[in-house]
């Protein structure tokens, strides 16, 4: 009884004067750590929180900026073949088309351990679109093409596999030939150049579209010796793949009408969103209105065997 009393007396006097102000600062200074320690766990709980957050948010971006990296270098890649193809006065269809395929970004997940095969295993497999003969380049040149397919996954066989072969042509004169693999990830063999044939070391071979399978105009390796031999009727040129094959983590798929799209056409371009389910009946109507503005894709003459 007497502690409620004096408890509603010193309430009185508080509200009535200020006479308790000094001992109110003195209490709430030595209960200061008292609120530090119970407020602890939620100030540390928020700070994790945006860490992790910040975390996650930089690792998004990181792969978002370094997919934008590797298709602007796949556009990149086209510019050469289209300067020259403007030198030589050749007809050209809409130039914008030209670098814009549908592409897919994945990432390199294995290596075949057979040192006879140069094959490998990517990230994407049929439920992303990926098609039996689709072709696969980096950011530097033409890699192989999809030669198995998996739910999720999908296996390539490189460009210098001994038993892959694909028509290219000489960037410079337009000088047609078949670039065969080797076995070796670091040289291809052009077959068939004639021993009086106008081609020299430091030439850049590109994809010529013949065949239907690679589409034309990406490069592929640049000369690094011509042997001629005017008893033999060809000559022997060794080419250096400008694609890094055994370094190059992520890669494109390259999707195009005249290869096929699959079953499924995902949405691929970065800076153009494009709707991730197209109507059956929609999608030929669209592929019908692009036919005169999508350029032509061609590729490999001799499939891997």
């Amino acid at each position: 009884m007497v502690l409620s009393v004096l408890s509603i007396a010193l309430m009185v006097v508080d509200a009535r004067v200020a006479a308790l102000q000094p001992l109110r600062s003195n209490l709430s200074l030595l209960l200061t750590p008292v609120y530090y320690m119970a407020d602890l766990p939620v100030r540390a709980w928020d700070t994790g929180y945006q860490l992790v957050a910040s975390r996650l948010d930089l690792l998004a971006e990181n792969e978002r900026l370094r997919a934008e990296a590797l298709l602007t270098k796949r556009k990149l890649q086209k510019l050469a073949t289209l300067t020259e193809q403007n030198v030589r006065l050749r007809e050209l269809l809409n130039s914008s088309s030209l670098v814009d395929e549908r592409v897919l970004v994945s990432e390199l997940v294995g290596v075949d351990p057979n040192p006879f095969t140069q094959r490998i295993l990517i990230n994407k497999g049929e439920s992303d679109g990926v098609f039996l003969g689709q072709p696969v380049l980096d950011a530097t040149g033409l890699m192989g093409q999809v030669v198995e397919v998996m739910p999720y996954s999908a296996r390539v066989l490189l460009i210098t596999d001994a038993t892959h072969s694909l028509p290219v042509q000489v960037n410079r004169n337009g000088l047609r030939a078949i670039a065969s693999g080797t076995g070796n990830n670091e040289l291809l063999e052009l077959r068939f150049i004639g021993d009086t044939a106008d081609i020299r070391e430091g030439d850049i071979v590109v994809s010529s579209g013949l065949g239907q399978r690679f589409p034309a105009g990406y490069p592929v390796g640049r000369v690094v010796s011509v042997s001629q031999d005017p008893a033999q009727p060809f000559a022997d040129v060794r080419v250096a793949p400008t694609a890094q094959l055994n370094r190059s983590r992520y890669m494109l798929l390259v999707f195009s009408a005249e290869s096929g799209y699959g079953e499924i056409v995902p949405a691929l371009e970065l800076d153009e969103p494009q709707s991730e389910a197209t109507a059956p009946d929609e999608s030929a109507a669209a592929e019908k209105a692009d036919a005169d503005t999508v350029a032509p894709v061609s590729g490999e003459g001799a499939d891997a065997q």
